[in-house]
């Protein structure tokens, strides 16, 4: 099985659907089942064996660099500093490339939780990962286990792996689930400057170069209070 050493977290984002919950802190320190949304993210890498993690920070980023620096054990943290503005998903991993390296890395939302059901999900996608048919794979939950996503889906799975996303369609199988690898030379040419991963994963669709795993365990999109609460619930059940 591959192994990939090194992730990042998304958490730099304003958290505004979570208020009022985030008028006090940063949604990455939103308390569910014990534990803030980022240190699920961390927690995940670590158990995988990431032993380096990139987090970016912009909303009330003092009190995220209290929370990390108070954090013991793996994985190492690096801040990616975002105060000045917020890059978006795609900005975001750019800027943080420096401290990434040349090799395939873990990206994940915060606000996706979940309970492994048997193997770890990330350890599934590191089996999954085949560097000579992608460039980035994406973890998606199909929809009819999922909790606080009211969207119509996003994805496709094609016989062989490859993800189509839904474009005009109705509706779709899969929501995406958070997390992926990525091969950081799908970035190579650009800036960091504000843009959405959605550019990038777009390209690699045209080129057949994404793919997808479906999930396994039941997920969690915690982007509202009422999503937290329902997932505080499931949790304590």
């Amino acid at each position: 099985m591959t192994r990939i050493c090194k992730g990042m977290a998304l958490a730099a984002g304003l958290g505004t659907r979570m208020r009022p919950l985030t008028l006090e802190r940063p949604k990455a320190l939103v308390d569910v089942g014990g534990r803030v949304l980022l240190d699920w993210a961390l927690d995940r890498f670590a158990a995988s064996g990431v032993d380096q993690c990139v987090v970016n920070i912009h909303h009330f980023a003092d009190l995220m660099e209290a929370h990390l620096a108070a954090r013991t054990g793996a994985p190492a943290l690096t801040i990616s500093d975002e105060r000045g503005e917020v890059l978006e998903t795609g900005g975001g991993v750019v800027k943080a490339l420096p401290e990434l390296g040349d090799d395939p890395f873990f990206i994940s939302n915060i606000d996706a939780i979940w309970v492994d059901e048997g193997e770890a999900e990330l350890d599934r996608m590191l089996a999954a990962w085949d560097p000579e048919r992608m460039d980035a794979l994406l973890l998606l939950a199909p929809m009819d286990r999922t909790l606080g996503f009211d969207g119509a889906g996003d994805a496709f799975l094609e016989a062989d792996g490859r993800l189509r996303f839904r474009g005009e369609a109705a509706a779709a199988p899969f929501a995406y689930a958070g997390v992926q690898i990525l091969n950081p030379a799908a970035l190579a040419g650009r800036e960091p400057v504000r843009f959405s991963m959605m550019e990038v994963w777009k390209e690699l669709a045209a080129a057949g170069r994404i793919h997808g795993l479906a999930m396994e365990s039941f997920w969690m999109h915690v982007g509202d209070p009422q999503a937290r609460d329902e997932a505080e619930a499931r949790l304590s059940g």
